[in-house]
């Protein structure tokens, strides 16, 4: 059954939070500006609301999460830092003397109690709203761009992955008693998954009977890991990657295995949108919703600024309907010709080729003037042969015997003659110079609160770590504008 409870029990030590939790602590101050009650509202319909006995209260489980985001840490190292950090108990609504959660209660909540669908746009919105109301977005820009999380379980076959896992404890606890490694088992020289996973438990056996060593911080944190990934692979021995990440490239040489994240974020650096896709998709195709998610926050928009990725024809065309200024340079090889198979054949401009729905990008490409011709000139973009021939997209993609796979884009100079005059002004060059911030952002949530890799699998698991973390960003950006103007 639910629990309305949104304050503290009653207890005769609450008054210790007035000593021990200062007024500009950044948990007080989060506490005092946001009121949560909009969580329970969202999530009531996940609970019973008169049978059975009481749930922890749903804004105290989803304060965890905010915890684990803000601090990037762990289920267990957030609900063990509960016990005995005040301003965690004070921000969690629990009385100095209370006992916390069972750390298992998190996952369960994860995936049984938080919405199917919309959390991205709740959470932001929120925060959107505060930004507002406070005064804090004054600007009418936003800046667009893409940033990847890679799957919590990558390429690497299971036994690998553990292995990594179990090898960053054992190298943690090297430094701290070097004389630890007679203790530890022999490594398996199986190739089953079963035979690492009970050499994984049984370094967390040795590391966990050593408490002096298994309570130093660098070893906690790393072996919190390992028991999860362990309990992970125990609850489904079946699957080596993430079952819905996809490769995506960064250049043409680098590629990564996961997610990509689409983000909107306003002059003032709070995040107004996002959408979370699988890692091959195009970063251009979803500046529309962007903006759209955007503008549904309240935010007014005159001009919108991306890199080269978003002055495709559908992105210009869009821009001046809404009469917005499009300041992204355009990109000779996307936006200045034609070209069939849009849907099948997505650019990436990081590495500047193709990319087919398979994932698989061009290895090389080449001018065809087409000269003696009454045509204008274009770029043949060429796929590795071998590939195609084995495609499960191959049906109507790739003609059987064929030596060679191209994509073409015709050249067609002529066209976005506006845009182009647009790119040359100085007032274009210098809202153009502002993206860095943007980049920077990216930098904040992949470094500082753990976005660099995905904590779970799936697309779903990714929107719930990305809304969580973005909304914890926009909280301690709101609050550190508005210490600056006080």
């Amino acid at each position: 059954m639910i629990s309305f409870q949104d304050s503290f029990n009653l207890s005769p030590y609450i008054a210790i939070y007035d000593l021990v939790v200062p007024k500009n602590n950044m948990l007080r101050q989060i506490k005092e500006l946001v009121d949560f009650s909009f969580i329970l509202e969202e999530l009531k319909e996940k609970y019973c609301l008169d049978n059975g006995r009481n749930a922890v209260p749903p804004v105290r489980m989803f304060k965890y999460l905010l915890l684990k985001s803000i601090y990037d840490v762990s289920d267990v190292d957030v609900v063990e830092r509960s016990k005995y950090d005040m301003s965690f108990k004070y921000f969690l609504d629990m009385a100095p003397e209370e006992s916390v959660i069972e750390p298992s209660s998190l996952t369960k909540f994860r995936k049984l109690r938080l919405p199917d669908e919309g959390l991205f746009d709740l959470l932001i919105g929120k925060t959107v709203e505060i930004a507002i109301e406070k005064g804090i977005i004054k600007s009418k820009t936003i800046i667009v761009d893409a940033t990847h999380t890679k799957a919590r379980y990558n390429q690497k076959s299971p036994k690998e992955f553990l292995q990594e896992k179990s090898k960053n404890v054992r190298k943690a606890v090297y430094q701290i008693d070097e004389s630890l490694k007679e203790k530890f088992p022999s490594k398996t020289t199986s190739n089953e998954v079963k035979d690492e996973l009970d050499y994984c438990r049984k370094v967390i056996s040795v590391v966990e009977s050593e408490p002096k060593v298994s309570e130093i911080p660098a070893v906690k944190e790393r072996l919190n890991v390992l028991k999860e990934v362990v309990e992970d692979y125990t609850e489904q021995l079946s699957y080596s990657t993430d079952p819905e990440a996809r490769v995506g490239h960064k250049t043409v040489d680098s590629s990564f295995f996961g997610y990509k994240t689409h983000i909107a974020m306003s002059d003032e650096r709070i995040i107004t949108a996002a959408v979370v896709t699988t890692g091959e998709k195009s970063d251009g195709k979803h500046l529309q919703e962007l903006i759209e998610k955007s503008m549904a926050t309240g935010m007014e928009i005159e001009t919108v600024i991306g890199d080269t990725a978003y002055s495709e024809k559908e992105n210009i065309l869009y821009t001046k309907e809404q009469n917005l200024e499009l300041v992204s340079k355009l990109h000779p090889n996307v936006t200045h010709g034609r070209r069939t198979k849009e849907d099948e054949f997505q650019f990436n401009k990081d590495a500047g080729m193709y990319v087919c729905k398979a994932g698989q990008m061009a290895i090389r490409k080449k001018f065809d003037g087409r000269k003696g011709q009454d045509k204008n000139p274009r770029i043949k973009y060429l796929f590795d042969i071998k590939k195609c021939k084995v495609c499960p997209f191959r049906e109507g993609c790739y003609q059987e015997g064929a030596k060679t796979k191209s994509y073409s884009v015709t050249i067609k100079s002529t066209e976005h003659q506006d845009q182009e005059a647009f790119q040359e002004t100085e007032k274009f060059k210098t809202l153009a110079k502002t993206r860095y911030k943007i980049e920077a952002k990216n930098s904040e949530l992949k470094h500082r609160h753990g976005y660099e890799i995905a904590t779970s699998s799936g697309l779903f698991g990714l929107e719930i770590q990305g809304a969580t973390t973005i909304f914890a960003v926009n909280l301690k950006r709101i609050i550190k504008l508005l210490n600056e103007k006080e």
